[in-house]
């Protein structure tokens, strides 16, 4: 059975608007929200046929609104045809489907067609009211609203984010009219600022609702408060001589707290700037909301700025001084941390790791620091760093986990452990090491460069990846719970920009050889009492394990790679060549090879490439591989090709050996007039044998020299 449809009419243009005014809703939720309202709605809208040219959601603190122009008023009218059976078919097949098609005998037509004759029906749809199909699904994408978290309140049975107080829902001025129950009809009215102007006021066009808003202290559109907001506070900070703080995730979160803006700027006690600067405007952030500003140097002033939803007479005065009172208190809890955490060594707090589980099957916090500390001196080894500060900083860079303000600010982690080291005169590089051991954490952190920063902070990553793989809790799918990928991601910086010559799978075995077998022990003093959780390594740390290691750190390199705009055949071209896993030579290779693609030559040269290996390709199908050394040959063309392989053969093998890529490509370009040549002036398949086989060699030297440095089979082009 087959249908078709045909839509009949045009349908008249209409503004819709849409607002679900409620208690706040949290900053965190808003933007998600707004997009899901927009989603939802127009996809019942294209579901339903109807047309529209602009949809535009909104959200404030209390509002959420969806505004959609050049709307369908109705739905087109649709001419429905559908063949049904033949005419000679059994009755009861010819009832059944007059009754799908709900027509009678007497509206179906009989056609003649080339498989025999068919009954049709023709069935006329009348398009529906836009406004009629909103009323009707508006309260299913209302009820099903998928926020994070939603609640009920007193004996409603609707869930929201928070109480919901009213709808606004019109159509060209006009009530698009639906019940939600539980006293929530639509209609056409709406409320300024809650505490500024808190009257209700009618609405019959968004043009009105956006200046109905406005004039009653509402600023619609989140990107205008954004705007206003860093405005105002980079002049604030600037009038005062000060530079504000930079902070893009504070200022969208701020955004979400008021619907009228006004920013303002407070002062605390200079007093409290004796504690580390992180660890105040942490606490300004995390708990107030307030933006931090610095002076010329960099250096955290004692003003604050911050956000207030309420316009004062006074001029904020009294607002200020509020927020002075709150902020107050929350540095004074901050500096009695910093001051009861300066009471206690970090070598002093390792005990207490011991109680901490790291994971069930990789014992605890204390068990982990044991093996960071033998992995950093063995690292450092391996990269020139000093072993005993290695192991120094490795032993003492998870003691502020136990500390009171990593406990309030768990974001300091790393960076209190450098300021506690520091007060307890450790060396710079042990303290440098300990701010850094958790970086890079993402492609914009900054890559630690100092040799003991590099060894503890290479052992942290790969001591998450060895001892993850080891009990088989590998990132799957989109799922990556220990952040094994961003684990790897590190691991790549830190040796490539650091240029750290290691053999990355040959360097994991030895980790779990040396490290998780033979547990060997640091040097330089160092000592350290384990849990005595016994965690059988040798068991679990399989050889086909450590390989895993380092191709899911391949792996993750040419995701890096694919991110910095690298073309994927290139990296597969380098790639397949196998056995190679120095990942500073690997990017070299890929490095060169992109900038002699980039050439006339390197284009031609590849050229040339691929008609040898589609030749070789066809002749190896049906004869085998090719075998046997070429030789100079009986065409002039011929002998220089020979002559020209043999040397280009033997400066490419000698250039990758001193791995001087970008020599071993311009070799590889000097092959370019004599292949051109070679192919103008030689048969390839030759009546003579002998000729033939030799010719074939020639081809399967080029292929075999180019694919010295790459695959180039895998280059597309």
């Amino acid at each position: 059975m087959t249908s078709s449809n045909e839509v009949i009419g045009q349908n008249n243009m209409s503004e819709f608007l849409l607002e679900l005014f409620s208690e706040e809703i949290p900053a965190r939720m808003q933007a998600k929200a707004a997009s899901d309202l927009k989603q939802l709605v127009t996809a019942k809208l294209k579901g339903a046929g109807l047309k529209f040219d602009q949809a535009e959601a909104y959200v404030t603190p209390c509002r959420l609104c969806l505004h959609i122009t050049g709307l369908d008023s109705e739905q087109p009218d649709v001419s429905e045809e559908r063949r049904g059976p033949r005419a000679d078919a059994p009755e009861k097949a010819i009832e059944g489907f007059l009754k799908g098609a709900g027509v009678t005998r007497d509206h179906v037509e009989i056609r003649e067609e080339k498989k025999g004759t068919f009954l049709y029906a023709v069935i006329e749809k009348k398009g529906r009211k836009t406004s009629e199909l909103l009323a009707e699904f508006l309260p299913e994408v209302i009820r099903n609203f998928p926020w994070p978290k939603s609640q009920r309140w007193g004996d409603k049975k609707l869930r929201w984010v928070r109480p919901l107080h009213s709808i606004l829902c019109l159509m060209d001025g006009a009530v698009v009219d639906f019940d939600l129950g539980e006293g929530l009809v639509s209609g056409n009215q709406t409320r300024g600022h809650r505490f500024l102007s808190p009257e209700i006021f009618n609405v019959t066009s968004f043009a009105d609702y956006h200046a109905g808003l406005t004039a009653a202290h509402v600023m619609l559109a989140p990107h205008d408060r954004k705007s206003l907001i860093h405005a105002q506070a980079t002049k604030l900070a600037q009038d005062a001589g000060l530079n504000l703080l930079e902070d893009e995730g504070l200022l969208n979160e701020v955004v979400g707290l008021a619907e009228y803006p006004v920013v303002l700027m407070g002062e605390f006690d200079a007093a409290f700037l004796d504690v580390p600067q992180e660890a105040l405007t942490s606490a300004m952030k995390s708990h107030q909301k307030y933006f931090s500003v610095v002076d010329g140097a960099g250096k955290l002033a004692n003003k604050f700025i911050f956000v207030s939803n309420m316009k004062a007479d006074d001029g904020g005065a009294k607002i200020i001084a509020g927020n002075e009172r709150v902020l107050r208190a929350r540095l004074a809890d901050t500096k009695f941390f910093w001051d009861q955490d300066l009471k206690i060594k970090l070598e002093d707090r390792l005990p207490a790791l011991n109680d901490i589980v790291f994971h069930a099957k990789l014992g605890t916090v204390g068990d982990r620091v044991w093996r960071l500390v033998n992995l950093s001196g063995h690292i450092a080894e391996k990269i020139g760093a000093d072993v005993e500060q290695a192991e120094r900083a490795a032993l003492l860079c998870k003691a502020d986990l136990v500390s009171g303000m990593v406990g309030e600010f768990a974001d300091l982690q790393g960076l209190m452990g450098k300021y506690y080291a520091e007060k307890k005169d450790e060396s710079e590089a042990v303290a440098k090491a300990i701010a850094d051991h958790y970086s890079p954490k993402g492609p914009s952190d900054q890559c630690p460069s100092d040799p003991v920063s590099i060894a503890v902070a290479l052992a942290e990553k790969l001591d998450s990846l060895v001892g993850f793989f080891a009990i088989d809790e590998k990132p799957t799918g989109s799922k990556d719970p220990y952040a094994l990928r961003r684990a790897a991601l590190g691991v790549i910086r830190l040796i490539v920009e650091n240029k750290l010559r290691l053999g990355l799978i040959n360097f994991c075995v030895q980790l779990g050889q040396e490290i998780y077998i033979e547990q060997r022990y640091p040097s330089g003093g160092v000592s350290y009492s384990r849990s005595g959780s016994d965690i059988d390594y040798l068991n679990r740390f399989s050889e086909d394990k450590r390989a895993a290691i380092g191709n899911f750190i391949i792996g993750r390199l040419k995701v890096h790679l694919k991110e910095q705009g690298v073309r994927h055949d290139l990296i597969d071209a380098v790639f397949a060549l196998g056995g190679e896993d120095d990942l500073v030579r690997l990017m070299a290779r890929v490095e060169a090879l992109q900038n002699f693609l980039g050439t006339e030559e390197g284009e031609n040269l590849l050229a040339g490439y691929k008609r040898a290996a589609n030749i070789l390709k066809a002749e190896e199908k049906k004869d085998g591989a090719i075998t046997g050394a070429a030789k100079a040959g009986t065409l002039p063309e011929e002998t220089e090709l020979f002559a020209r392989l043999e040397q280009v053969s033997a400066a490419t093998t000698t250039a990758i050996e001193q791995e001087k890529f970008e020599e071993a490509m311009s070799a590889l370009a000097t092959l370019r007039l004599s292949i051109d040549a070679f192919f103008d002036k030689v048969t390839v398949n030759s009546d003579n044998p002998a000729e033939r086989q030799n010719r074939l060699a020639l081809l399967a030297q080029i292929r075999s020299t180019m694919n010295k440095i790459a695959d180039f089979s895998k280059i597309e082009g």
